[in-house]
């Protein structure tokens, strides 16, 4: 196992105990990973228990369809904002009825940056049950490769810390 594989799997190992011991279910709903946090979550055997479904949501079109968010806010605020990172967040849960969701938008590179909005920027949010959505954003360096296991965990991460918080 590769650093990353095993950075991942002990925050999974984390994340799957303080799930299970609440009887909660999480969701993700993933732009710039193409579905990667929810494929590790999945790596761990018996995740079954804990994980319910990845939202990949990369077009416009996707985002619409599968989280309800309105293509004006797609327009006004550009796929990689807190809006719609936090959008995707509430749409991942209303859909999926779970206690805890994850979202991430950014850009992964190596193409793609904008003024004010650079390769290796993503947007996080995070619905843990009754509290308020919580959002972030970091530019990470790297390469395609790293900017998407750098988002991973991260997101993992933010779960824990918001677990934490409210235990």
């Amino acid at each position: 196992m590769d650093d990353f594989e095993i950075e991942a799997a002990g925050l999974l190992t984390q994340l799957a105990e303080k799930l299970t011991a609440r009887g909660w279910r999480m969701a993700t709903a993933e732009s710039c990973t193409g579905g990667w946090i929810a494929k590790c979550c999945t790596d761990l055997a018996g995740s079954s228990a804990w994980f319910d479904r990845g939202h990949i949501v990369y077009s416009y079109s996707a985002k619409e369809d599968l989280l309800g968010i309105t293509h004006a806010d797609l327009v006004k605020f550009g796929a990689v904002s807190e809006e719609i990172a936090r959008q995707m967040a509430v749409g991942a849960r209303l859909r999926s009825g779970v206690a805890v969701t994850v979202a991430a938008t950014g850009i992964a590179g190596p193409g793609g940056g904008l003024p004010g909005k650079p390769v290796g920027l993503v947007h996080f949010a995070w619905c843990i049950d009754d509290q308020p959505v919580s959002c972030d954003a970091s530019v990470f360096p790297g390469d395609r490769n790293e900017v998407r296991q750098k988002t991973v965990l991260h997101a993992l991460e933010g779960i824990l810390l918001r677990l934490e918080a409210i235990t």
